[in-house]
């Protein structure tokens, strides 16, 4: 990652709030030792957190940037208990709060078409999102992973998931981001799994940049804007 101060190092993978204080306090000024690295982003789950943790982050941040990203996925309990993610979204409101009111800037990544969720339902996620005290957002279509208790789902009962077409998703976005409050910062409206990952290919390989692309030229043609029906 890159900001305007310089690089950031990003802890992405897995839940990087998991060990204790100490461990990560020790990791995280390890990796802003370096004379490139300005500041941190830092990637976990919403009950992978606790006060003292925030505490050690918010000491962090008053001499470096840092940024919570919270994998919140759904806004229903009952799509986090349908994929397993052992977290309520209770969890993900506690944990984002606490964040923000830490004074660190705190981001969410929500997946759009999990099972079970309506359009309507995936559609109403703006306004609750918006309702959130968070600076920013990814967004991620689903994807179907091989070898994953979720592709042995599809396969039994595709009926059951929600994939867009390409068309669709971009659609959707366009309405979704007029229901979105103006102010969060969208760092990313797709995911992209390797190809060799993922079990069914829909999409034809097109990447992030160009979807980024169709999305803005939609938004121009439709005369629409983030924030443009949000009833805040």
């Amino acid at each position: 990652y890159r900001n305007n101060n310089g690089y950031l190092a990003y802890f992405q993978a897995y839940s990087n709030t998991y060990a204790d204080t100490a461990k990560l306090n020790a990791l995280f000024y390890e990796a802003l030792s370096h004379p490139a690295i300005s500041g941190l982003v830092i990637g976990t789950r919403p009950d992978c957190i606790d006060n003292e943790k925030i505490e050690m982050l918010k000491r962090i941040s008053e001499s470096h940037f840092v940024s919570v990203e919270y994998g919140v996925e759904s806004c229903y309990d009952r799509t986090l208990e349908r994929i397993n993610r052992k977290h309520t979204f209770k969890d993900s409101v506690r944990a984002i709060k606490r964040t923000a009111e830490a004074g660190i800037h705190t981001g969410a990544h929500f997946i759009l078409g999990l099972p079970g969720e309506s359009r309507d339902e995936m559609m109403d996620e703006a306004g609750i999102i918006s309702s959130l005290p968070l600076n920013s957002v990814k967004l991620h279509q689903l994807q179907i992973i091989k070898d994953t208790r979720m592709e042995k789902e599809y396969l039994a009962e595709p009926g059951l998931f929600k994939l867009f077409g390409f068309e669709e998703y971009i659609g959707f976005i366009v309405e979704f981001l007029g229901r979105l409050r103006p102010d969060i910062v969208i760092e990313r409206f797709t995911g992209e799994a390797p190809p060799r990952m993922v079990a069914v290919r829909n999409w034809n390989g097109i990447r992030s940049d160009r979807v980024s692309a169709l999305i803005e030229k939609r938004m121009e043609e439709l005369d629409t804007w983030q924030g443009k029906r949000w009833n805040g």
